[in-house]
């Protein structure tokens, strides 16, 4: 990309305090993007904003509950108050880190819940808020953040697999729903990334799944960021409702 894809638009990135937020909040800038990084984790926003501004990008770090309706209003609100628009919003704020493998009849009822409200309640609470700013500007991508144990069914995790199902049914969905307004909505499903969550799940993590890809590599968090500025750039302008999977070839779809 040339630099200035996204010169003159604003980026909202959720759950952008670490991790692959980061980097999509990171990669944005490097296009010319505002960004927003929003997060539970309020002093990680601001820190991702403060390492756009550094290197002289423009960005501001918020703290937000996805799962609050007050909360992610006030956060749109402020947004439209600094620079009037949203031209694209990263769904990427979920629970992933800490979650233990456990067979289906050990997930407890409150760990299903709390899963459930951020990873798939907080991507509809954040699109039913920005939605009002892209339809008035007749404008907008959508990018949602799914996974790629979806189409793996990946045992002993059936609370984080079901919901990022879910992202992907939302994602198909919303496409119908906002195409009349130029509004785009695409989902990414990621294949198992070297975040500092997935590092600490287990120990030798660089290898896992590695020979099963067509790519004989780990897969890294600027691998799904290309694909998220792909998805909401201009040269996407015609993509709607789809699942991507980058995960190196580790399956295909």
């Amino acid at each position: 990309m040339s630099g200035e894809t996204f010169k003159d638009k604003v980026a909202l990135i959720t759950g952008a305090g670490g991790g692959l937020g980061r980097t999509f909040a990171l990669a944005f800038a490097a296009e010319g993007a505002a960004v927003v990084a929003a997060d539970l984790n309020e002093a990680g926003a601001r820190e991702t904003a403060e390492l756009i501004t550094a290197h002289g990008g423009s960005a501001l770090g918020f703290g937000v509950d996805v799962t609050k309706a007050a909360s992610i209003d006030a956060l749109v609100g402020d947004v439209k108050n600094w620079r009037g628009r949203i031209d694209v919003l990263v769904n990427n704020a979920a629970i992933y880190a800490g979650l233990k493998r456990k067979g289906f009849e050990q997930i407890a009822e409150d760990e299903w819940d709390r899963v459930m409200a951020v990873n798939v309640k907080g991507a509809w609470m954040a699109t039913k808020a920005v939605a009002p700013l892209m339809r008035a500007q007749k404008s907008g991508a959508i990018v949602n953040i799914s996974s790629a144990t979806v189409m793996s069914g990946s045992p002993e995790w059936l609370h984080y697999v079901s919901s990022k199902g879910a992202i992907i049914a939302m994602t198909r969905a919303l496409a119908r729903e906002l195409g009349g307004d130029n509004i785009t909505v695409n989902a990414i499903a990621p294949g198992f990334t070297l975040t500092e969550a997935s590092l600490g799940l287990m120990e030798n993590a660089s290898e896992y799944g590695v020979t099963r890809g067509a790519l004989k590599r780990a897969s890294t968090p600027e691998d799904m960021a290309g694909a998220a500025l792909f998805l909401a750039s201009p040269q996407a302008a015609f993509v709607t409702g789809q699942t991507l999977i980058v995960d190196g070839g580790r399956q295909f779809l």
